[in-house]
């Protein structure tokens, strides 16, 4: 927390006044918090800030809008224990959080995540990268993940009266919908993010911690049954196998009205629709099913954290924020704003009302990250994982492929950050 004398001018770039003095002459003091663009609208961080310092008089709120471009460098510099003007309050992407803990800058927030904050109700997507070993430095803040955008007609006259509930039943749906000049799925050969599901639902992992050390494990057997069913939806539509869901983008495909379903952020249903207004109202989503109806299907989760800076100069503070910020009103509200899923499965039932975000939290229940460690931005730097899909897609012995990449995981895992 940054205090600053009433004799001082108070200057910000932030979305709210950061100076302020209480009646009777006491200072308020600022707690400032650092937010990507775009997490929160405007009118949610005003309504947010009036209400917290309405009930925290003593404290002020300076409000600083981030870019991602850059952000990992940036937060690496305020973290520094001479950092000027540092923030108090960080919010950063759930699998960031482990390249801050490994450089040893963030507060500890065990305590207050099992006493306060209910950990216990957390989605493990968000709640597992903000850990490092029994420690909590991360407070999932919101979440979002990818479901199944569907063309409710096609389904219709393909006699599809609902939506698949297990693989299989997916399989011969999809099959059905693969006919007529329409494919049934438009699934990219690269879609790894959609294949590491499929993988941990097989009992499969990308990565596998032992002594310490971290090794690819695409070459296990339940990896290799994630990877085959991959191949085997992939195969029911004509999704490139070289190339990943943003090359040609595949919204634009959709919007072309040959495609039966996509994989897909739900959000992605309004550029669709943007680009082909005649599919309002066709457009229908579920959760990617699993390999039985009373699961659904394991899906990647993206979303953010919040995190606490150890060099802050009030730590109490700066919990106050989180706390607020990561509680059940205004977590749901946030949700509800932004269409996203709420930090805990006990708050799913806030965006029950919104076809999309609905199915989404479904899935987010089974949520999972990429493995826990800083040192996996090296793997997606050149990732292997998408060489691998193509040669299995292109008829390559997946087994072999696996090996290999696995091998070059491995070795990525080993790469030394700085």
């Amino acid at each position: 927390m940054r205090r600053r004398l009433l004799a001082l001018l108070c200057v910000t770039g932030s979305l709210v006044s950061a100076c302020g003095v209480l009646p009777g002459g006491h200072q308020r003091h600022t707690v400032t918090v650092w937010l990507m663009k775009d997490s929160a609208s405007k009118d949610f961080l005003r309504r947010f800030t009036e209400d917290f310092e309405r009930t925290h008089q003593d404290l002020r709120l300076d409000i600083r809008i981030q870019n991602w471009t850059g952000i990992v460098a940036k937060v690496r510099a305020a973290l520094k224990d001479d950092a000027k003007d540092a923030p108090d309050v960080i919010e950063v992407g759930n699998t960031q959080v482990s390249q801050y803990v490994d450089d040893g800058q963030l507060a500890d927030l065990t305590l207050e995540s099992m006493r306060d904050w209910g950990k216990e109700h957390w989605l493990r997507g968000l709640a597992e990268p903000g850990k490092d070993g029994n420690k909590q430095y991360g407070v999932p803040w919101y979440a979002a993940n990818r479901v199944v955008i569907y063309r409710k007609d096609l389904f219709a006259q393909a006699g599809i009266t609902t939506p698949p509930q297990t693989r299989d039943e997916w399989l011969a749906d999809t099959r059905k919908l693969d006919s007529g000049g329409n494919q049934g799925i438009y699934l990219a050969g690269q879609d790894w993010y959609t294949l590491s599901g499929f993988i941990w639902d097989e009992g499969g992992e990308l990565a596998v911690q032992k002594d310490y050390q971290w090794r690819g494990a695409l070459d296990t057997p339940a990896a290799l049954r994630g990877m085959d069913f991959y191949r085997r939806l992939q195969a029911l539509g004509e999704g490139p196998v070289d190339a990943d869901e943003e090359h040609p983008p595949q919204a634009g495909v959709f919007a072309g009205g040959k495609v039966a379903q996509i994989i897909a952020v739900p959000g992605l249903a309004q550029s669709v629709v943007q680009q082909n207004p005649g599919l309002k109202d066709k457009l229908g989503f579920f959760p990617v099913p699993g390999k039985s109806a009373a699961r659904p299907g394991t899906v990647f989760t993206g979303g953010s954290d919040l995190v606490v800076p150890q060099n802050t100069d009030d730590q109490f503070a700066a919990t106050a924020v989180i706390g607020a910020l990561t509680g059940a009103k205004w977590d749901t509200e946030l949700a509800r704003t932004m269409n996203y899923v709420p930090n805990k499965t006990t708050l799913a039932g806030a965006v029950a009302g919104e076809e999309g975000v609905a199915a989404m939290a479904v899935g987010a229940a089974h949520g999972r990250a990429t493995p826990n460690t800083p040192q996996w931005a090296a793997v997606e730097a050149d990732n292997p994982i998408k060489g691998y899909m193509t040669e299995v897609l292109g008829g390559a012995d997946p087994a072999t492929e696996a090996r290999r990449a696995s091998h070059t995981i491995t070795e990525a895992l080993a790469t030394d950050l700085g």
